[in-house]
């Protein structure tokens, strides 16, 4: 999305000056995040299937952030505690995102197996700097973003990331049916680290509307406070900071509220939908013999109808609320798995993803609200710091998990196995959620 399209965005919407700055670095950074996540991280695992990764090491790849988040969450949120939020986030960006660099040359240092081993020690590295940006990215988000537009800027970031990813994964996909393999990956690794390199950059000139920083740790702050309006002046907790306390006093009563069946739906969920997501790739490559185009089309076309999706999810969750569109999305993503399983033409595949990509819309848009509906708006840090571990560990089971039972049943075996999860998960929500 070019400049002068955006200020006639900022035009139409009023936006007032003083914080149009901060919402146009955070549209390029997800732009440029975009065309990262559609070159390099959306050919990760397709390039380590073509040099001969097992299931188990497609696996791996996807555990390591879970594995370190579940180690390193507490530690990165008191770490994050003691530094000026906007600095913080920007080196974590860079530390995580140099890992995309070293991917372009590991076809000149090692040979294929010591390639994958490679690529997954790098994933272990990367998500050290990964954590704390994680956890701490919402929390610039909120300080840089009035509350009265994070709404408005969050819904562009997603249009304008979902834009950018449909347009670099056919460019990428073109790239690697015309340039000779292994040093058509490497044009788009590259690729996906400028990527990386210019959203950091952007990440840079995202200012806090506070020049507070996060603690004072002791020490007085040498910035002055802004202004305040008299119904402001109460201090505000933050969110950093209660996260972290969340974090590290976890509180075992809420597995007795009614939040319990929520947490346990949402880890059925994310269960189901970790154990299918590294036995894709090895389907696509090895059973249907897609090639690197036409991979590349199937996520834009996935991609095309999550933003379809989307700008029709307000109006589907209006009429049936949250919680029924989060538990029919995510009986309706066992589709996916199901329908591919039966598939054996390209055309079959691009069906797929078309379908799939607007049920992930559904499911992925709505189970968010479906939660926050289900937390004290006074005590969200402690739910959501239990949520945080659910998910961690549905990443980690599924990501190891799904290759492994893949190499008991058969790809197609397992495929039909985790769709039959995924209903059976959906239907759970509606039913006891």
């Amino acid at each position: 999305m070019h400049l002068a399209m955006l200020t006639k965005l900022f035009r139409q919407t009023a936006v007032p000056i003083e914080y149009r700055s901060n919402f146009l670095h955070l549209y390029f950074d997800i732009g440029w995040f975009g065309v990262l996540s559609g070159s390099a991280i959306n050919f990760l695992n397709i390039y380590a299937i073509r040099i001969g990764a097992t299931g188990f090491q497609i696996g791996l790849i996807g555990a390591m952030s879970a594995v370190v988040s579940l180690f390193l969450a507490i530690p990165a949120g008191r770490w994050l505690q003691t530094q000026q939020i906007g600095k913080a986030i920007f080196w974590t960006a860079v530390f995580y995102r140099l890992g995309f660099l070293s991917f372009v040359f590991l076809p000149r240092l090692f040979d294929e197996q010591g390639q994958i081993w490679a690529i997954i020690a790098i994933t272990f590295l990367m998500a050290i700097p990964l954590t704390p940006l994680g956890v701490g990215f919402n929390a610039l988000f909120a300080e840089a973003v009035p509350s009265d537009y994070r709404a408005h800027v969050a819904g562009i970031r997603n249009v304008v990331l979902s834009i950018a990813f449909v347009a670099m994964s056919l460019i990428s996909g073109y790239l690697l049916e015309h340039i000779a393999f292994p040093v058509g990956y490497q044009v788009v690794f590259g690729i996906g680290f400028f990527g990386a390199a210019m959203s950091s950059l952007h990440l840079l000139f995202v200012k806090p509307l506070s020049t507070e920083p996060l603690t004072r740790s002791g020490n007085e702050a040498t910035d002055p406070a802004p202004p305040s309006n008299a119904a402001e002046d109460k201090p505000q907790p933050n969110p950093i900071k209660r996260m972290a306390s969340s974090l590290s006093t976890l509180r075992l009563d809420i597995w007795r509220t009614p939040f319990r069946n929520v947490l346990l739906g949402l880890f059925g969920y994310h269960l189901a939908q970790y154990l299918a997501l590294p036995v894709f790739p090895l389907y696509n490559v090895h059973i249907l013999k897609l090639n690197d185009n036409h991979i590349g089309v199937g996520t834009a076309l996935f991609y095309l109808t999550v933003l379809f999706g989307s700008t029709r999810l307000s109006r589907i969750v209006q009429r049936l609320g949250h919680k029924k569109v989060t538990g029919l999305g995510v009986a309706g993503m066992a589709l996916y798995p199901f329908l591919l399983a039966l598939s054996d033409q390209v055309w079959h595949y691009y069906f797929v993803s078309l379908l799939g990509g607007f049920i992930w819309a559904l499911a992925g848009g709505a189970f968010a609200n479906y939660m926050l509906e289900h937390i004290p708006p006074d005590d969200r840090p402690s739910h959501l710091a239990w949520y945080s571990i659910i998910l961690n560990m549905a990443v980690l089971i599924g990501s190891l998990g799904g290759p492994a039972i893949a190499g008991e049943m058969g790809l197609s075996g397992a495929l039909m196995l985790f769709a039959l999860l995924r209903l059976l998960s959906g239907l759970g929500i509606l039913k006891w959620g």
